[in-house]
């Protein structure tokens, strides 16, 4: 990872071509072909190749999911022990305030604004991630991340 550019606002986005481009072509593609098998011959085992290749597609993005839910949840609660430790404990009170959405958003702000930042969010009910990314200033790279 040395060698990677720096992450900011404009590529912090995780995309793992093998998976994203190449195995949702390869099941899109297989769909396709199963679907034409099944209309030139219906058959039960045409039916059954074409099930089997609806069910891989829906395993496709079920599994994306399943890994980004239990990421989210790491995150919220990494955020809630920062913000204890971090915020001062007025401002820290208030962290059960935010949304998982805001405090996934909060997690690319560095220490020394995070305070500024949450107390915006909370004060103007900033919601949408985009937005509060957008006013990370000192961005500190997440590079674990599913």
């Amino acid at each position: 990872m040395a060698n990677q550019q720096a992450q900011s606002f404009s590529n912090h986005r995780r995309y793992v071509p093998l998976y994203h481009y190449v195995l949702f072509a390869i099941l899109v593609v297989n769909l396709g072909w199963t679907g034409v098998k099944f209309a030139r011959r219906p058959s039960v085992d045409a039916a059954v190749a074409l099930l089997v290749s609806c069910g891989l597609l829906i395993l496709f993005f079920y599994a994306r999911q399943f890994a980004l839910t239990v990421q989210d949840r790491l995150i919220r609660l990494e955020m809630r022990l920062r913000l204890a430790n971090v915020l001062p404990p007025e401002l820290a009170a208030r962290g059960t305030e935010l949304s998982v959405g805001q405090l996934i958003a909060l997690r690319f702000a560095s220490d020394a604004e995070l305070g500024d930042l949450v107390r915006t969010v909370l004060e103007r009910r900033i919601n949408e991630r985009t937005a509060i990314k957008k006013m990370v200033r000192d961005w500190q790279a997440d590079n674990l991340r599913a």
